[in-house]
């Protein structure tokens, strides 16, 4: 029994990375690709996709909305973990974006498993039937989760699972300097997602950090 917790150094943190699953050819291939189509290297990190896999299968999870598909990484990530007969449906609100996306997707062993929805996430997520996911996981514009997570705790089925990216506010959250309205705003949505009697989770120190919590 553990009475104390061990902070994370970047060795133990690369001691965790190197033992978690890795990413693959096709999915390292993708990161170069996009970046080279000037697409922000802003992708979940392997072990938070790895760790998102286990979730996704404990949870028996067959149907995942994420908000925000940037490149596809995290959306064929997920999808790998679903079943054959699971999807996932993401949001992306820049064409760009989802035209890279789609072609990517249309590559993968998950092709029939991913839809790309285009829009702004607000206009989307209401088309959504209710408890029609198991999980949602988002990573879009930071301004908006709030309202995101409205949407997802409608969407998304009882005891289902809300993952949300950058809870550390990209290595910001505790520089009280730094005022910028995304770190403003993953603040406070910090503090409500602790408040929030509708969801019961915690922070994982992965990647930029994320929540992973379930409704109740």
């Amino acid at each position: 029994m553990s009475q104390t917790s061990t902070r994370l150094s970047e060795a133990h943190y690369g001691y965790i990375a190197a033992r978690a699953r890795a990413e693959g050819a096709f999915l390292s291939e993708l990161k170069k690709e996009a970046s080279r189509a000037g697409i922000p290297s802003i992708a979940i990190s392997p072990e938070q996709a790895a760790f998102m896999g286990v979730l996704l299968r404990s949870a028996g999870a067959k149907d995942v909305v994420e908000v925000g598909t940037l490149a596809g990484y995290s959306a064929i990530s997920m999808a790998r973990a679903l079943p054959t007969d699971g999807h996932v449906r993401t949001i992306e609100f820049s064409a760009t974006h989802a035209d890279f996306a789609e072609a990517q997707i249309a590559r993968s062993d998950v092709a029939g498993k991913i839809t790309v929805h285009r829009g702004a996430g607000l206009d989307v997520l209401p088309t959504f039937e209710a408890e029609s996911a198991d999980a949602a996981f988002l990573d879009a514009d930071k301004v908006n989760y709030t309202h995101y997570l409205e949407h997802c705790l409608r969407i998304v089925r009882p005891g289902g699972l809300i993952m949300v990216d950058n809870a550390m506010a990209f290595g910001h959250l505790l520089d009280e300097e730094n005022q910028t309205e995304s770190v403003v705003a993953i603040r406070a949505f910090n503090d409500q997602m602790a408040a929030d009697p509708r969801v019961e989770g915690v922070i994982v120190p992965l990647g930029d950090g994320f929540w992973v919590a379930t409704k109740v």
